[in-house]
């Protein structure tokens, strides 16, 4: 059990690429996606995760994150219970300073939203923003991915 201290930022340029120290392919989807709770099920390559988060604090900064690793065809088969939408993504990971950040480049329904997220170890922690780094949206739920299963990016007016 751990406690996440992360901030989110959407994305100005397609730079970030250039930086990527890797990228893999997810998809996941969401068994549970109560604004109290979320538990989702992610196929991250070839490789499956069961995820539980708890609610974010008022300021979106802080919550309780569970995880653990279960085979690919698990994965495969919970997917098939989830919840409507399916989150299909890329994530890559860029190292700035002393953090890396993760930025989804999203499709499917969500095609056209890029996102960045950072984990910090204090919510007051300094750190380096990248030039691509766009407006934050840390706490805005409407960028939770949970949220984007319920209501993609493409029906936003």
């Amino acid at each position: 059990m751990t406690v996440e201290i992360e901030r989110k930022f959407l994305v100005n340029s397609n730079d970030f690429k250039k930086e990527a120290s890797k990228s893999y392919s997810i998809k996941q989807g969401f068994l549970n996606s109560h604004e109290e709770r979320t538990v989702r099920v992610r196929l991250k390559n070839d490789k499956g995760y069961l995820t539980i988060k708890g609610k974010s604090s008022e300021d979106g900064l802080v919550r309780f994150e569970w995880e653990t690793e279960i085979t690919k065809f698990e994965a495969e088969q919970l997917l098939t219970l989830c919840e409507d939408s399916i989150i299909d993504k890329i994530r890559y990971e860029v190292n700035f300073g002393n953090h890396t950040f993760e930025i989804d480049e999203f499709f499917g329904e969500n095609d056209g939203l890029v996102i960045a997220e950072v984990e910090l170890q204090s919510k007051n922690e300094d750190f380096n923003k990248p030039d691509w780094l766009g407006k934050e949206v840390t706490g805005d739920i409407r960028y939770y991915n949970s949220q984007l299963s319920k209501q993609p990016y493409k029906n936003w007016k």
